[in-house]
C-alpha cells in the first residue's frame, strides 16, 4: 500500500480490460491505460460504467473501487479489494463491543489529533461533544488565517452549488482523504462500518481514522484553495490532495495508525493464520487468467 500512488478520478467512459489492460474507454474509443496494481483507490464519477473483467481485476491487485456523486461528494458505494480477514473483523469487533476497550480507542484517537490526553472520567459521548466543540473553533480558526469568509461546516448533497466555496473544497477535500484512509483500512483486513467515535455509519472508521489527520492535512488546503477563488475549486483540491499525500506520504502512515489505534484498547492482537494470508497476485498472471477465462 505505501508504495501506491494515492487515488485516481475517472468519469464519462467505461472501465474495461483489454489485450491485457486495464483501460478507460471513452465514447469515441479511445483508451487510456489506468496503472491499478499502482493505485490505492480510483473514484468512480458519474458517466462511469465497469465490466465484470475490470472489477475482478481491481479487487486482486487491491485498488479500490469507490463511486462517487459529481465533484466526489456523495458516497454510493466502495468496492471490496480482497483485505479482508476474519481475525482482523473479530479483533475489531471485540474492541467496539467492549465499553472499557472502546473507551481506550477513543481516547488514544483524542491524544493523537489535539496532541494532548483526553480529558479524565469522559464516556465516548461526553469525549464526542468536547471534540466537536474543538472542530468548530479550528474551522472559525483556519477561515480567519486564511481570509475566507465563514459561518459553519455545512452543505446539501443534494444542492452541492448551493454551498459557498469554502464548504465545497472541504467536502471535496475530505472525500479524497477518506477515499484512500478506506483503502488503506480495507487492505489491513478491517471494516470501514465497525467504528468507535463515529457509529452507525458505512464509513463510521473511516472517518474515525481519517479526523485524526484531517487538520494537519486536507483542512488547511481547502481553506487556502478557498482564499482563491478559483474558476474550478473542486479540481483544484484534488491535485492539491494528490500533492500533499506524496509529499507527506501518507499512505505510508496510515496502516501503522490504524494498529496504533487499535492497539491502544488493550486487547490481544491476533496472530495471522496461514488460510489468512492471501499471496498477491501479479498483475500480469490476473490479466492471463481472465483473458483465458474470457
Amino acid at each position: 500500500m505505501r508504495e501506491r500512488a494515492s487515488l485516481l478520478f475517472l468519469e464519462r467512459g467505461r472501465l474495461d480490460v483489454v489485450d491485457g489492460a486495464f483501460v478507460l474507454i471513452d465514447k469515441s474509443g479511445v483508451r487510456t491505460h489506468i496503472p491499478v496494481g499502482g493505485i490505492a483507490c480510483l473514484m468512480l464519477e458519474p458517466g462511469t460504467r465497469v465490466s465484470h473483467a475490470a472489477i475482478s481485476l481491481a479487487a486482486r491487485v487491491g485498488c479500490l473501487l469507490i463511486w462517487v456523486g459529481e465533484a466526489g461528494v456523495r458516497l454510493y458505494a466502495a468496492g471490496q479489494p480482497g483485505g479482508a480477514r476474519s481475525d482482523r473483523l473479530l479483533y475489531q469487533a471485540r474492541l467496539a463491543l467492549d465499553d472499557e476497550a472502546r473507551l481506550k480507542v477513543v481516547r488514544k484517537m483524542y491524544a493523537m489529533r489535539f496532541g494532548e490526553p483526553a480529558p479524565e472520567r469522559r464516556s465516548v459521548d461526553q469525549l464526542r461533544g468536547i471534540e466537536g466543540q474543538r472542530v468548530r473553533r479550528t474551522y472559525q480558526l483556519l477561515a480567519r488565517q486564511y481570509g475566507v469568509p465563514w459561518t459553519s461546516r455545512r452543505y446539501d448533497p443534494a444542492d452541492w452549488g448551493g454551498a459557498d466555496i469554502a464548504n465545497r473544497c472541504l467536502s471535496s477535500a475530505t472525500a479524497c482523504l477518506y477515499g484512500i484512509t478506506e483503502a488503506a483500512i480495507l487492505a489491513a483486513g478491517y471494516a470501514p462500518a465497525i467504528g468507535f467515535l463515529h457509529t452507525g455509519k458505512p464509513q463510521s472508521f473511516v472517518y474515525d481514522i481519517a479526523d485524526i489527520m484531517k487538520f494537519d492535512t486536507v483542512v488547511p488546503a481547502a481553506f487556502q484553495i478557498a482564499a482563491k477563488s478559483p474558476a474550478e475549486p473542486e479540481r483544484a483540491v484534488r491535485l492539491a490532495c494528490r500533492d500533499l499525500f506524496r509529499e507527506k506520504n501518507l499512505l505510508s502512515k496510515l496502516i501503522p495508525m490504524i494498529e496504533e489505534v487499535l492497539a491502544a484498547g488493550g486487547l490481544d492482537v491476533p496472530a495471522p493464520s496461514p488460510e489468512a494470508q492471501d499471496p498477491a497476485i501479479p498483475e500480469a498472471e490476473t490479466l492471463g487468467d481472465a483473458g483465458h477465462r474470457a
